[in-house]
C-alpha cells in the first residue's frame, strides 16, 4: 500500500531520484499508453491513423492537421489528457539528468521534436553519477523584507521575458500560437520560480503565488502599452496559466535541489524560436462551419423577406458582446439574385457580402468580401497594437437555409464557415463556436420576431433554439 501511495509522489514530484533502469521503463510504459490511446481517439472520430511522426511533438502535435479535426470539445479533453504526461515527463528528464551527473535544464529538450527522443535514450543509458547532488532541500524561513525582494525580482524578471516574447511573436511575426500561449508562459514561469528559490527555498504554494502575480503583472503591462486589450488578456489568462505554473514547477526544482549557474536559465529562452518555428511550419487554417437553427411560425415564403435583409436589432446584446465582442445590428441588400450584395452590419463595422446563391425561398448563399475587427477592445487608448483583432478569425461564407416544416413552419438555419488563425484552437476554438452560437442566434431571433409580428394570426412563442457545430475541411 505504502508503495502505491508513493508512485504519485515518484511520477509527478521532483524529490525522489530517477534511476537509469526506472527512466527507461516509466518513459517506455508511459509513451505507449499515451499513444495507443491518441490514436484510438483519433482514429474513432476521424478515421484516420494517428502514426509516430504524428507523435514527435510532446504536446500532442497541438497545431496538428488530425488534431484539428477533432470536434472542439474533444480535442480539449485531448488536451487535458495530455498535461499530466507533459509534467511526468518534464520532471523525471530533469531528475535522471541531475542524477547522472548533467546539467538539469537538459529537461527543456523535452519540448523540441525528435531531439526529446534521442535525449530519452542518452540520459537512459547514462549510470547514476557517485557525486549527484543531493534532493532533499526543503523551504526555509525568510523574513517578509527578503520573500517580497525575491518576488519582486522574480516579477521584474518575468515582465522583462513576457514583454519581448509578445513583441517578438505578436507584433513582429504576427503569430498567435504554441509559442505566445504556451512557450512563454512557460519560460515566463520557470524565471519567476528559479529568482524567488536561488539560495533560499520557498514552498511550492508560495512559488506558485509569485507566478501567478508575475502573469497579472505581464497582462497588466500589455494593457498600460497598449500591446493588448483588457478582454483579450483575460480570455488568455486561463489558457496561460497551465503552462507557467509548470514552468514555475521546474524553476523551483533546479533552483532548490541543483547546483547550477545562474546565467545558465538564459537556456530557457531557446524554447521560443523553436515554439515559433513550430508555428511558421504548420499547415494552413482549417475551414469550420457553425451552424444554429430556429423554428419560425411562419412558411418560407413569408420568412425570406426578412432574411435578405433585417430592420435595427432592438434586444439587448448579451454580455460577451456588451464587453466588445463585434455582434449584428441590421442587414440590407443592394439588388436581387446572385450578384445582389448584402451588407450586415456589426457593431465594429460592416460585413460586405456578394450573393453567391439565391434560390428563392429556400437558400441564401455568399461570401464575405470585406469584415469588420472581430472585437472592440477594453484599453485607454484610442488605438491598441493588437494584430489579432484583424484577421486572424476569418469569416469566409455564410449561408441561410429556409426548411419547410408541416403546420405551415419553417425551420431557417443559418451557417457561417470560418478559419481560426490562434493557437492552440483546443482553447479558441470552442470561445469561437460560442461566440457564433451567439451572433446566430440575435440575427435568427430578429427574423422570427419580425416574421412572426406581420401575421395577422401569428403563433408567437419563443421558438427553439438547435445548435448543430459541424466541421469542413478545406480543400487545401
Amino acid at each position: 500500500m505504502e508503495t502505491i501511495l508513493a508512485l504519485p509522489r515518484f511520477y509527478f514530484g521532483f524529490r525522489e531520484r530517477v534511476g537509469r533502469r526506472q527512466y527507461l521503463l516509466a518513459g517506455v510504459v508511459l509513451m505507449a499508453v499515451k499513444y495507443a490511446v491518441d490514436a484510438a481517439v483519433i482514429w474513432g472520430a476521424t478515421r484516420q491513423p494517428w502514426t509516430p511522426a504524428d507523435y514527435l511533438l510532446p504536446l500532442m502535435t497541438i497545431r496538428a492537421e488530425k488534431v484539428e479535426a477533432l470536434p472542439p470539445g474533444l480535442a480539449a479533453a485531448m488536451v487535458a489528457w495530455t498535461l499530466p504526461f507533459v509534467w511526468v515527463g518534464v520532471s523525471m528528464t530533469l531528475r535522471r539528468a541531475v542524477d547522472a551527473g548533467r546539467s538539469p535544464w537538459l529537461c527543456l529538450l523535452f519540448f523540441v521534436p525528435v531531439v526529446n527522443y534521442l535525449l530519452f535514450l542518452w540520459l537512459a543509458a547514462l549510470p547514476s553519477a557517485s557525486g549527484a547532488a543531493e534532493w532533499d532541500a526543503s523551504p526555509v524561513a525568510a523574513s517578509v523584507a527578503d520573500r517580497w525582494r525575491s518576488a519582486l525580482l522574480a516579477v521584474a524578471a518575468s515582465v522583462g521575458v513576457g514583454a519581448a516574447s509578445v513583441l517578438l511573436g505578436a507584433v513582429v511575426m504576427q503569430t498567435y500560437g504554441v509559442a505566445l500561449f504556451l512557450a512563454a508562459p512557460f519560460v515566463l514561469g520557470l524565471f519567476a520560480a528559479y529568482i524567488h528559490n536561488r539560495g533560499h527555498p520557498r514552498t511550492a504554494a508560495d512559488t506558485s503565488n509569485v507566478v501567478t502575480l508575475s502573469l497579472f503583472v505581464v497582462g497588466g503591462t500589455l494593457i498600460l502599452f497598449a500591446l493588448e486589450g483588457l478582454l483579450c488578456v483575460a480570455m488568455a489568462f486561463p489558457l496561460a496559466l497551465v503552462p507557467a505554473l509548470l514552468g514555475g514547477g521546474v524553476g523551483r526544482a533546479v533552483a532548490v535541489r541543483a547546483r547550477v549557474r545562474p546565467g545558465t536559465t538564459a537556456y530557457a529562452l531557446l524554447l521560443l524560436p523553436t515554439a515559433a518555428l513550430a508555428d511558421h511550419s504548420a499547415p494552413p487554417p482549417r475551414l469550420y462551419e457553425a451552424r444554429t437553427s430556429i423554428v419560425i411560425e411562419a412558411p418560407p415564403e413569408r420568412v425570406w423577406e426578412n432574411v435578405i435583409a433585417f430592420h435595427d436589432i432592438t434586444a439587448d446584446p448579451g454580455l460577451p458582446f456588451r464587453l466588445g465582442i463585434a455582434y449584428p445590428i441590421r442587414a440590407r441588400i443592394v439588388g436581387s439574385g446572385v450578384g445582389a450584395v448584402r451588407y450586415c452590419e456589426f457593431s465594429t463595422g460592416p460585413f460586405v457580402e456578394p450573393v453567391t446563391t439565391w434560390d428563392a425561398p429556400r437558400r441564401l448563399g455568399f461570401d464575405v468580401a470585406e469584415q469588420p475587427a472581430a472585437l472592440r477592445e477594453w484599453s485607454p487608448y484610442r488605438t491598441v497594437y493588437a494584430p489579432h483583432v484583424k484577421g486572424f478569425f476569418r469569416s469566409a461564407r455564410g449561408e441561410f437555409l429556409l426548411v419547410e416544416l408541416a403546420g405551415g413552419r419553417t425551420r431557417l438555419e443559418g451557417s457561417t464557415w470560418y478559419t481560426l488563425d490562434v493557437h492552440p484552437h483546443a482553447y479558441w476554438r470552442p470561445i469561437a463556436e460560442w461566440l457564433l452560437t451567439g451572433i446566430h442566434t440575435r440575427v435568427l431571433q430578429q427574423v422570427k420576431r419580425e416574421t412572426e409580428s406581420a401575421l395577422p394570426a401569428a403563433g408567437g412563442g419563443s421558438g427553439s433554439i438547435e445548435i448543430d457545430r459541424r466541421m469542413e475541411e478545406s480543400g487545401r
